[in-house]
């Protein structure tokens, strides 16, 4: 499988006066608006590029971690992600994914051992370049 996909930012002004807006191909993101206040002061009046990262990453791991457990024979009833991306000084540090799982007949080694296989073939998981640690909790 092979595809591309598209995202656009506009930005004007100074990186701390200026603001900008995002926009996906979709359109699922419409001139969604960022700023300097957004990323590094108030993340609630705006998005930012760390809170993206953090939606991609936990959104191609959860579907990542769904097809490798049914290649095990399992169907998650829910796999509920949770990405914190950490950002110190001018770099991206880590990314922390909180895992909670609802998977029936599994029990809680195999589940951390297929969470942590996804982990690390997760395609955004591949790309960033920092520590990503990851959290397990399967519910019974």
């Amino acid at each position: 499988m092979k595809f591309t996909r598209n995202a656009n930012a506009q930005w004007k002004g100074s990186g701390k006066e200026g603001k900008g807006h995002l926009t996906t191909g979709s359109k699922t993101l419409d001139a969604a608006p960022y700023t300097f206040v957004t990323r590094f002061e108030d993340a609630n009046k705006g998005t930012n590029p760390e809170e993206l990262i953090g939606a991609a990453h936990a959104g191609c791991y959860a579907m990542q971690l769904s097809f490798l457990l049914g290649e095990e024979g399992f169907t998650p009833n829910s796999l509920d992600v949770d990405a914190e991306v950490s950002f110190e000084d001018g770099s991206i540090t880590k990314v922390m994914l909180n895992l909670k799982g609802d998977v029936p007949k599994i029990d809680a080694e195999q589940f951390q051992q297929i969470a942590t296989k996804a982990k690390e073939v997760c395609p955004v998981s591949k790309l960033l370049d920092t520590k990503i640690e990851l959290k397990v909790a399967l519910s019974s």
